[in-house]
């Protein structure tokens, strides 16, 4: 059995730079990757087969398909190599901006990649066809996202600098966000991407105003630094100073009865 975590991803800024003709939009993120996520299991089968599991399942078992399924049908129709039985821990909120189905679709190519020998290269075109989020996802390390997000940089990163992301338990439609930007380019990201902006904010809190008690919550709390909106929302996060500061302001919001992730940037 190969087990892959696909790690909650992070825009640690998001500017959007113009709407394209293929309906996608013009982008310059940069994108971080935390400890913790969702667990992907997959091991070699007489039959294909796909099991959810853990808090967050329920969300998705009416879908009659999804993008770990995608993932893996992709995988067979490329490379072969026989069935599999799938099992997917969905630890994350869904429709969250924290990677999510993208992250989980990348861990089930890693996994596979891993059973059979075939590198992340070999599988980038699959993930690129999936989704805008999933090469970076694929990939799991700190870069600079341009076009779809698709074209990388890889940058780097704060490896362990302690980060909180909280939920306020509101899903929130990617597709109505990017509707709702209002269009205007409001300038590349800067030499320091972590000084940039979310230009999906305003909308996003537009849809659902409690993004603006978690933000505010969030730049409240002693020792926090960076605190933005990660994705299309509604999950927010803050870099902190420290493991104490980070725990401290975890435990001063866990009575709002959100969801909340203390964890690491990798």
């Amino acid at each position: 059995m190969i087990v892959e975590t696909a790690k909650a991803k992070l825009n640690l800024a998001l500017h959007v730079r113009a709407r394209r003709a293929d309906g996608y939009h013009e982008l310059e993120t940069l994108f971080a990757f935390v400890e913790h996520g969702d667990i992907v299991s997959v091991t070699r089968a007489e039959a294909d087969s796909f099991m959810l599991a853990g808090p967050f399942a329920g969300v998705l078992a009416g879908e009659g398909g999804n993008l770990v399924t995608r993932a893996a049908a992709e995988f067979a129709r490329e490379f072969g190599h026989g069935a599999h039985a799938i099992t997917l821990d969905k630890r994350l909120p869904v429709a969250s901006g924290i990677g999510g189905g993208s992250a989980d679709a990348a861990a089930t190519l890693r996994a596979l990649g891993r059973l059979h020998g075939i590198s992340v290269a070999d599988m980038f075109p699959i993930a690129a066809a999936l989704g805008s989020d999933v090469p970076a996802c694929l990939h799991g390390v700190t870069a600079i996202g341009r076009g779809r997000g698709e074209r990388l940089e890889p940058v780097p990163g704060l490896p362990g600098t302690p980060v909180l992301l909280v939920n306020p338990g509101v899903a929130v439609s990617t597709a109505e966000v990017f509707r709702r930007w209002d269009g205007i380019d409001r300038g590349p990201l800067p030499a320091d991407p972590r000084a940039g902006r979310n230009d999906l904010e305003p909308p996003a809190r537009a849809i659902a105003p409690v993004i603006d008690d978690v933000l505010d919550a969030l730049a409240g709390a002693p020792g926090a630094g960076l605190v933005r909106m990660s994705g299309s929302g509604a999950t927010c996060f803050a870099l902190f100073d420290g493991e104490a500061s980070r725990d401290a302001a975890a435990a001063a919001l866990s009575g709002r009865g959100w969801w909340m992730l203390s964890t690491r940037l990798t």
